[in-house]
């Protein structure tokens, strides 16, 4: 196998913070990643930087076999898959759903005057159809439930083929059923051996689809833990990524956290019994 992403001793200093603190972490073909902290962690800028989006203040990042500051970034960037908050809030409310996937060929958002041919439409179509939404494409993308939105935002990801897929925080601001349902048809595209290798954000290791192989812990900027999901993800190193002692749960290919419950008071002089 080879690199996907390659970070060797990355930091992101912003206005005297650091944001990312000597991050050293390695994604390979086929993995799939999640990627757990609370917020400030620096989550969000590390799929920045796996984007080509920004550059780091120190230290070398690879992406899919270029090293960003030596490559243009506006030729690799077709090659990544991304949904994010930041690319949905610019999708015009009055955008035709079918264009917002389409327009990704042209990594554009907003139809102009660019033409598509056939191929590129009835590629857009299968993503919509595989994530449930495909009966929604001549719908104005403003007229969406949150989940609905979030399904295309995935299509559009996929659309130009990419060799990596980010996903910041998916499930975000959507219900129990929302959720369950995108969780699902992630645990599918993690199950797809054609699919590529995936990076998903999130807070909660409720969102975790199944299927996914690794677990990068942030907290503060640094690395907690990094490895294989089934030896890295513990109570230990939540507890640490969160700062508060939790208890992890995990039910077939799904896991559950809580805070852990609060130690019984110990005993003093009033408590012992009587002697007399």
């Amino acid at each position: 196998m080879s690199d996907v992403l390659a970070f060797a001793g990355v930091c992101v200093e912003r206005a005297g913070n650091l944001l990312l603190d000597d991050i050293t972490w390695e994604v390979e073909e086929g993995e799939r990643w999640v990627v757990l902290g609370p917020n400030g962690a620096g989550k969000t800028t590390l799929l920045q930087l796996a984007s080509a989006r920004i550059h780091p203040t120190r230290g070398v990042v690879g992406i899919l076999g270029e090293v960003l500051g030596a490559v243009d970034v506006f030729e690799l960037r077709p090659r990544i898959g991304l949904a994010s908050v930041a690319i949905a809030e610019r999708i015009p409310a009055d955008e035709l759903v079918g264009n917002v996937v389409v327009t990704a060929s042209y990594a554009i958002v907003g139809r102009w005057r660019e033409e598509y041919d056939t191929q590129d439409y009835v590629r857009a179509m299968e993503l919509l159809a595989a994530l449930g939404v495909g009966h929604l494409a001549d719908r104005r993308y403003g007229t969406l439930s949150e989940g609905e939105r979030k399904r295309v935002q995935i299509a559009r990801a996929l659309m130009t083929d990419p060799e990596v897929m980010l996903l910041d925080e998916p499930a975000a601001g959507l219900d129990l059923g929302g959720r369950e349902d995108l969780v699902a048809r992630l645990g599918r595209l993690a199950a797809d051996t054609t699919a590529p290798a995936l990076v998903l954000v999130t807070h909660h290791v409720e969102e975790i689809p199944p299927g996914f192989t690794d677990v990068l812990l942030l907290r503060g900027g640094r690395v907690v833990a990094a490895g294989p999901i089934e030896i890295m993800l513990t109570a230990s190193n939540l507890s640490a990524t969160f700062g508060l002692p939790l208890v992890l749960e995990r039910h077939g290919e799904r896991w559950a956290a809580r805070a852990a419950d609060p130690a019984p008071p110990a005993a003093g002089p009033a408590d012992e019994p009587d002697s007399h």
